[in-house]
């Protein structure tokens, strides 16, 4: 690989790498909230729409872990340049498509060219920037990475209610043409060696198989009730059976298409650890909060969203501070005071009630930015801080499908245990509601203008909502808890933070 590259225009490089990102990111989220368009434009359920979503993040979740071999075998600049513009084309025939088959089709190549993206294009930014300014550069990638998944849903419910629902992918179009035009230019003078490793395609089958099933078990387990479902059973064992192949392989074969050795580093190794950990009770948090407030709030999907987004205010405002003065700290530190930040906004969501206004729910998030903005760059630093510079690429590659993937346990058991709670709570609830009860009949008689029956639905309806009340505000405060545990773990990765990644990236 190649040691500090300047760049003509280092700017306009910054710029373009930044907007690939944000183009990739968004599209995350984009189509949620388009999901029902979506599904009444090409006449199919809302159930079968969810696979748009799916399909993804299943190929996003195979491509990640590639990201290594990609880079070895083409160059790191070659493979940011090929796979925007490979985005850029599944995007146009995503919004071509007039059948769902092919949308979903065209839906999972965009998930499989835009894996490589992220970590891809943090190398290269390590790459272009010297050593001393490397954390900005980790900085910028980290609020575009935080941000555009909030714009995405606003975004994509602004198109659709304005436009229609193809040109929330046709957007990508422009940004990713010029995307990959400033890299080119920028790029073309940076020296870079490529291998011809050999395909392990033992690998490379058992993790496509593997986890490919796993993450539609994690999409879909919930909508099939789990493991009362023959065919959530049969997938999880095939992922089950396909990365216990996977992971025996790799660890013994010589040349394997997936570098799990990169874990002998030790802050590799607990890095990793936090940043899986955290991301899914962030992710945790981003899932439940617009949920509740749609579910029990009343809000529609793109109220829910702009409730969410102050989330990235401080983020965008603080990313130029963090960036210049966070390496005079100990990242430990740092880490430590966004994991606090961020528990602390959990334990003041565990006492919200179904009365909150939004400017209270927007206040919340806009503090939590401040965790956020604390956390993934000096996350992203620890855990890069011991690879050699020719391993960054693997290293970012597996850390952010590993984040991925823990955003995916994350989503279903978070969804599994409301609704459980939920069942549990309502049974409690209602235990003394009675028909034998004098007071009961009266107040069901009031509820329902004299009518019992409807009186009744009305009370069922309030103990539901009030039941995922409790479970949501149960969730939060174990999601407090979990943020203030991580502090024990990011403690666990060692100085010195700026090591080999960082002088290979410096050139010094």
């Amino acid at each position: 690989m190649s040691t500090h590259y300047q760049p003509p225009n280092l700017a306009l490089a910054t710029i373009g790498l930044s907007l690939a990102i944000f183009m990739q990111a968004l599209d995350s989220t984009i189509a949620n909230v388009s999901l029902p368009a979506i599904a009444g434009n090409l006449g199919v359920s809302a159930n079968e729409s969810t696979w748009v979503i799916t399909s993804f993040a299943v190929s996003m979740a195979i491509s990640l872990p590639l990201t290594g071999f990609l880079s070895r075998r083409f160059g790191e600049t070659r493979l940011f340049i090929w796979t925007t513009l490979l985005f850029v084309a599944s995007s146009l025939l995503c919004g071509l498509s007039r059948s769902m088959g092919t949308l979903i089709l065209f839906r999972a190549i965009q998930g499989a060219v835009a894996g490589p993206m992220y970590p891809i294009t943090q190398s290269l930014m390590i790459g272009i920037y010297p050593n001393h300014k490397r954390g900005m550069a980790l900085a910028l990638l980290s609020m575009v990475a935080v941000v555009a998944p909030i714009a995405g849903p606003i975004l994509g419910g602004w198109i659709t209610d304005n436009y229609s629902w193809p040109w929330i992918f046709f957007i990508n179009v422009p940004v990713g043409i010029f995307a990959s035009m400033v890299a080119a230019s920028q790029m073309k003078g940076r020296v870079e060696t490529t291998t011809r490793p050999k395909v392990d395609y033992v690998g490379l089958i058992a993790l496509i198989v593997g986890v490919g099933a796993l993450q539609i078990v994690l999409d879909k387990g919930n909508d099939a009730d789990w493991f009362d479902s023959g065919f959530i059973v049969i997938t999880s064992i095939i992922a089950a059976l396909g990365l216990i192949i996977f992971l025996i392989w790799e660890l013994t074969d010589k040349d394997p298409i997936v570098d799990l050795k990169l874990f002998r580093h030790h802050n590799f190794k607990f890095g990793t650890l936090a940043l899986v950990l955290s991301y899914a009770a962030f992710f945790a948090i981003n899932l439940l909060l617009p949920q509740w407030l749609q579910r029990n709030l009343g809000y529609t999907a793109t109220w829910a969203g702009f409730a969410a987004a102050p989330l990235g205010i401080i983020p965008v405002m603080l990313t130029f501070i963090v960036g210049k003065y966070a390496m005079r700290f100990d990242l430990r530190l740092l880490t430590s005071a966004a994991f606090v930040v961020m528990g602390a906004t959990c334990f003041i969501r565990a006492s919200f009630f179904i009365g909150i206004d939004f400017y209270h729910v927007a206040a919340v998030q806009l503090l939590m930015g401040l965790g956020v903005a604390l956390f993934f760059m000096p996350v992203t630093v620890i855990l890069l801080s011991d690879l050699e510079q020719n391993e960054i690429a693997s290293g970012s590659g597996l850390a952010t499908f590993l984040r991925t993937l823990g955003g995916s346990f994350a989503a279903s058991i978070t969804t599994l245990l409301w609704d459980r709670r939920a069942v549990l709570h309502h049974a409690q609830l209602s235990e003394h509601i009675t028909p034998y009860s004098t007071s009961v009949r009266t107040a069901l008689g009031e509820y329902g203008h004299g009518n019992a029956q409807a009186g009744a639905a009305v009370v069922n309806g309030m103990i539901t909502q009030q039941s995922y009340q409790i479970a949501f505000n149960e969730l939060f405060h174990s999601l407090g808890w979990i943020f203030l545990g991580l502090i024990v773990v990011i403690w666990l990765a060692k100085p010195p933070f700026m090591a080999k990644a960082g002088a290979s990236a410096g050139g010094h």
